[in-house]
């Protein structure tokens, strides 16, 4: 039997493997990892660092690797903000996702940092610092940083301008989850305005990767979303 898709889509730094760890929580799910280009399978394209072109960019590998017409979208930060916009364009397509789970972002226009793309590299540093979302023994070491750093930047700039896009609403149901220590995480309810279908939200211990330590939970709300289908 043919299992359900879940598409995933990477945070800001991140490439196809970044969800790896997520695998064994997911084995009732066909686990499909998008990836923008210059990074993990795609080294050798040139980046991108325009919202709409990412979002078009992860359009296109997804439709080209539907199997069914059951699939989830999950997002993690800036591949939440991204998965918003791929939804719609999904849904205009015709090939609607079952369900949206976007984890680590409070929802459009709701962003700490500004700018972060062009920072001082040590304050850019500083930044994923506070973030956590790159090992600190990476951060710390100025040959392995200066690879990862141009990729950074540019997926930064992709998330920030999304700051300046009018999202539409999608009619397929969205549940959104923060960890507790995130900034706006008491602001995550805002996310209903962007579906016209069922929401939900919740909220997990930890920091804005939070994720790391709930994979089961994350896992239990993708299989819950897709026994609602229908």
């Amino acid at each position: 039997m043919k299992k359900p898709q879940i598409f995933t889509l990477h945070f800001a730094g991140g490439n196809c493997y970044s969800y790896q760890f997520m695998k064994p929580a997911l084995l009732d799910f066909d686990v499909v990892s998008v990836e923008l280009p210059g990074r993990g399978r795609r080294m050798a394209e040139p980046l991108i660092r325009g919202f709409e072109a990412a979002a078009k960019d992860m359009f296109q590998q997804i439709v080209s690797q539907l199997t069914g017409s059951s699939f989830i979208l999950y997002g993690h930060s800036m591949g939440a903000i991204l998965g918003l916009k791929v939804a719609r364009m999904l849904e205009d397509y015709e090939k609607k996702p079952s369900a949206l789970i976007f984890t680590g972002h409070a929802g459009p226009k709701l962003v700490k940092y500004k700018n972060t793309a062009f920072l001082e590299t040590q304050e850019l540093k500083q930044v994923l610092l506070d973030l956590g979302g790159l090992p600190d023994s990476v951060i710390h070491n100025s040959e392995l940083f200066s690879f990862f750093e141009p990729v950074i930047r540019a997926d930064f700039e992709v998330a920030e301008r999304a700051d300046s896009y009018e999202f539409e609403p999608v009619d397929i149901p969205l549940h959104v989850v923060m960890g507790t220590e995130e900034d706006f995480s008491d602001k995550i309810g805002l996310w209903e305005k962007y579906t016209t279908s069922s929401f939900s939200k919740g909220l997990l211990s930890g920091d804005h990767f939070f994720i790391h330590n709930h994979i089961c939970e994350i896992a239990a709300i993708a299989k819950s979303m897709l026994s609602k289908e229908g």
